[in-house]
């Protein structure tokens, strides 16, 4: 039943991005800088949860499903992992990353791309803990096995049906920001 919910909703979003944009797009203004930046933080704390996709030891990108902190004003977001997990030596070997967010409730998406850096600082790693992480690591915060990752974004995309933020009706591009 999720599965075919969330497929569903996937093919309804672009469904819906095709069809709302059919409109003559002059007629429409180019959303703001700040309004786009204020959806993507929304529809990244509703999603909760993102795909964190590195450039693998063959090339190819590796996802996996991850938990990050909620984005911090300038869209930096951070995640913790294991040390010795593959996605931390893919990351000493090339930094680009792309977080991948799909909020299915408000038919939005916000793309992430950007460079990670791994952090372990005992500060941050103290200030970037979730208590349910316990099991999981053997010392919390302050084991070897516990680090941080932190990404800053130099593009952003987004598609917010709920919001207006709508693909191209010509060339399905989603409304997209270069950051700083």
């Amino acid at each position: 039943m999720i599965r075919k919910t969330g497929l569903a909703a996937l093919i309804l979003l672009l469904h819906l991005a095709q069809t709302a944009t059919a409109q003559d797009p002059k007629e429409k203004a180019a959303p703001e800088r700040s309004n786009i930046i204020s959806v993507a933080k929304e529809v990244m704390r509703e999603a909760r949860y993102c795909t964190f996709v590195t450039i693998g030891s063959g090339g190819h990108p590796q996802a996996r499903v991850m938990d990050p902190f909620d984005p911090e004003e300038d869209l930096t977001v951070w995640v913790a992992t294991n040390s010795v997990t593959r996605k931390v030596a893919e990351l000493r070997k090339d930094p680009r990353v792309t977080l991948f967010y799909f909020e299915p409730e408000s038919l939005s998406y916000v793309t992430l791309l950007g460079k990670a850096e791994i952090v372990q600082d005992p500060a941050e790693k103290a200030k970037h803990w979730k208590e349910e992480w316990a099991p999981f690591y053997k010392d919390g915060s302050r084991g070897d096995d516990y680090l941080l990752i932190r990404v800053r974004p130099s593009r952003l995309e987004i598609v917010s049906y709920s919001h207006g933020l709508l693909n191209d009706p010509e060339t399905w591009a989603p409304p997209a920001l270069d950051l700083p």
